[in-house]
């Protein structure tokens, strides 16, 4: 299994996340090279399952958004794209930085499942500490950090004894389990906070205890049924107020500039169809505050 990395780069101190809007300094992503609907996973990939995904188009759009960081200033790691991995450009799901360690998922989906391997290597050669989640299923894309809290949505992919074993890894922070609406691939697909003080959310994923539970801790942005299809609430902050985003999400940009946020927007139009974005195409290892 290639990757791209020195044989004398160490990184034992450069693995760190204690939010999901600090100034992100390094980044595991891996291209869209055998990116296919092949066996339909998600609602948005029943949309698209014969359009399908043209994968010259997406590889583009992938490498223009890897440029985008590394203008930047991030430290991006590519992995190198398996045949057969079709869902590999989700990075965010195969595990998830939280302070020094880096957790390893156990995947909720056999499709997925061998995409960790070639993570663990990585990590491996770059002396970066990590733990596999053993107990249960648990994806990257279902756990959200930010500072003493780490919220981890209920899904088709994340089970309650996976969030049990994440709280045991992480006797020191709050791990709180967030359930959301069957048809919902993700909690990074409906909740995503992007500073102290503001989160996205798509209200009718959840439910209302835990929408007003989470309204206590933030000012909550709502996004409407069209623009979560198109994945408005999957941006990635790349430095505090800074947020990718797609431009055909209008009024989500729209209202995050209203509040302050700089929005750089970028086309992932091609990638999105497979049912992820900004967010879940990224695997922050080291986050400034």
């Amino acid at each position: 299994m290639a990757v791209l990395w020195r044989e004398d780069e160490r990184m034992e101190n450069e693995v760190g996340c204690m939010t999901e809007y600090g100034k992100l300094r390094r980044v595991v992503v891996c291209p869209p090279d055998f990116m296919r609907i092949d066996q339909v996973i998600n609602e948005t990939q029943k949309r698209y399952k014969e359009e399908n995904i043209d994968v010259h188009t997406a590889r583009k759009q992938h490498q223009e958004f890897v440029e985008l960081m590394r203008n930047h200033g991030i430290e991006v790691i590519e992995l190198t794209a398996e045949e057969g991995f079709n869902e590999q450009v989700f990075t965010r799901d195969i595990g998830v930085c939280i302070g020094p360690q880096v957790f390893i998922s156990n995947m909720g989906n056999e499709i997925r499942t061998g995409e960790e391997a070639i993570l663990e290597q990585v990590l491996d050669r770059s002396g970066a500490p990590w733990r596999k989640i053993e107990d249960n299923s648990i994806e990257g894309g279902d756990v959200i950090v930010d500072r003493g809290y780490v919220w981890v949505g209920l899904s088709g992919r994340t089970t309650l004894s996976g969030v049990q074993c994440l709280q045991d890894l992480l006797p020191d922070l709050k791990v709180v389990p967030i359930p959301i609406k069957k048809e919902y691939l993700h909690l990074d697909c409906v909740f995503n906070i992007l500073s102290p003080e503001y989160a996205l959310v798509y209200p009718d994923a959840l439910n209302k205890k835990e929408y007003d539970m989470l309204s206590r801790h933030y000012k909550l942005i709502e996004v409407n049924e069209k623009e979560q299809f198109t994945l408005g609430v999957n941006v990635l902050s790349i430095a505090p107020g800074v947020v990718i985003s797609l431009p055909q999400n209008k009024q989500v940009n729209r209202k995050l500039i209203d509040k302050g946020f700089e929005i750089i927007e970028v086309d992932f139009s091609e990638i999105i169809k497979s049912g992820g974005s900004f967010r879940c195409c990224t695997l922050p290892l080291k986050r400034e505050g």
